[in-house]
């Protein structure tokens, strides 16, 4: 699943590591969300948009034209 959480996380300067101990995760996780080959479930959405300071739409919205082009 495409998605901008390596940017968002790096605008605020965590590492895969803190960003994965402030919601609860390893950072295996964090690091295949950020490649696109996890799909984390809504709440864990949620806490990464909190932790990052976005909302869902900025870090997890992709228009439907570019939805099936890793597919």
């Amino acid at each position: 699943m495409k998605n901008k959480v390596k940017l968002a996380r790096v605008q605020v300067d965590l590492t895969q590591q803190q960003l994965a101990e402030e919601v609860g995760v390893t950072r295996q996780t964090i690091s295949l969300i950020e490649k696109g080959k996890y799909n984390p479930t809504l709440k864990l959405c949620l806490a990464i948009c909190y932790a990052v300071n976005k909302t869902l739409d900025e870090v997890f919205w992709v228009p439907e034209e570019e939805k099936h082009e890793e597919d």
